[in-house]
């Protein structure tokens, strides 16, 4: 039951952004779909049910208050594993990867659930451990060993994105509560020889691929290089004020891969052009900095720690899509939140948005 004291308290604010990029999102997939011959509803209208499907989530999210996510966040945690696990073990393989699992009514992606259970686990833990003068490298091993479970058990599927995603939001409030300079040049140092291990041992073949091609994208322009030109070439014809709804040539001519999903930004950023993607990256921006305003506002550190996580989460979606379909990162399969078409990212986004909308309405009350 929701207290009725919360319903003046709704952050109108968030709320307004959030809709905003959902409905632009939906704009641009109706585009980005325009060519596609389609059996069934169409994208667009698919996309539409998810964001309000996403907003009864959000609501859910918000009317439970949010400090239970303390109490059950080891449980969460480890039933987010066994789900992992599960996943390799009788996943459902598509496109080379195994990252769903069946549940009989629907499937499941464990991996970006663990997006929102990591946050609320290193906030628990954050919340009950401090640390006079930041972090040292000895406190450091718990979080760590929280988090490179998880990590491995993504990488497996294999899920490079994921990964790195669920790592730079760990990474991200671990920074927020404070390093120890000394634990900061350690990590450095020891992530060097992680890093070649990883090239050498641990990384697919399509994977290394996909990082010499954002080195060098020219090295195989038809193959595995083809994606990044052809988004690159879209953002860049788009100019400043773009070619116009439904009348982008690498959209309309599908050239463009995954043109409503991942690469979605490129779509929009050729028919919009400069104008248009202004627009859109002060909308994500004023997100992400409202969700620091809530991080700031909020009375209690278990609450702060949980908003920093959510927008870390949000921030790094926008930062390394936008920059992978400019050519800046590698083509790692990242979303944009709220703008991308896929059901799972939407609701995963709006859990956080939920959970972002719980600690700010609930500010008032303690």
């Amino acid at each position: 039951m929701i207290d009725r004291r919360l319903l003046t308290n709704i952050d109108w604010m968030l709320t307004g952004l959030v809709v905003a990029i959902c409905l632009l999102g939906i704009l641009n997939i109706y585009s980005a779909t325009t060519p596609y011959k389609i059996v069934g509803a169409p994208y667009y209208i698919k996309q539409f049910n998810w964001m309000l499907f996403g907003m009864f989530v959000a609501v859910l999210a918000c009317s439970i208050d949010y400090h239970i996510l303390e109490d059950f966040s080891y449980w969460l945690y480890g039933f987010l594993i066994l789900l992992l696990l599960a996943v390799l073990i009788v996943g459902r393989r598509s496109m080379g990867a195994t990252r769903w699992l069946n549940l009989g009514l629907f499937n499941i992606q464990p991996s970006e659930l663990m997006k929102i259970v990591i946050i609320v686990t290193f906030s628990r833990f954050f919340n009950n451990f401090h640390a006079i003068g930041g972090l040292s490298v000895k406190d450091m091993l718990f979080p760590l060993g929280i988090l490179l479970v998880p990590v491995a058990l993504i990488m497996k599927q294999p899920d490079l994105g994921t990964a790195i995603l669920v790592l730079l939001i760990a990474l991200s409030m671990t920074v927020y509560v404070g390093l120890r300079w000394t634990a900061i040049v350690t990590f450095i140092l020891v992530t060097i020889p992680i890093a070649w291990l990883a090239w050498a041992k641990l990384l697919h073949p399509y994977q290394k691929n996909r990082i010499l091609d954002f080195l060098n994208p020219e090295r195989s322009r038809l193959g595995s290089g083809y994606n990044i030109i052809q988004s690159k070439i879209a953002v860049g014809s788009g100019g400043i004020i773009g070619k116009g709804f439904v009348k982008g040539t690498q959209s309309q001519l599908r050239f463009l891969p995954e043109q409503h999903t991942d690469f979605a930004f490129s779509v929009f950023a050729e028919e919009w052009g400069f104008i248009g993607c202004l627009v859109l990256m002060v909308l994500y921006l004023s997100l992400v900095v409202w969700g620091l305003n809530i991080a700031r506002r909020c009375n209690d550190r278990f609450g702060g720690l949980l908003a920093v996580g959510v927008t870390a989460m949000l921030f790094w979606h926008i930062v390394i899509n936008m920059g992978m379909v400019m050519g800046m990162f590698p083509v790692v399969g990242v979303p944009l939140p709220f703008f991308s078409y896929g059901g799972t990212s939407m609701i995963t986004s709006m859990v956080g948005i939920g959970i972002l909308q719980n600690i700010s309405m609930r500010r008032f009350m303690f």
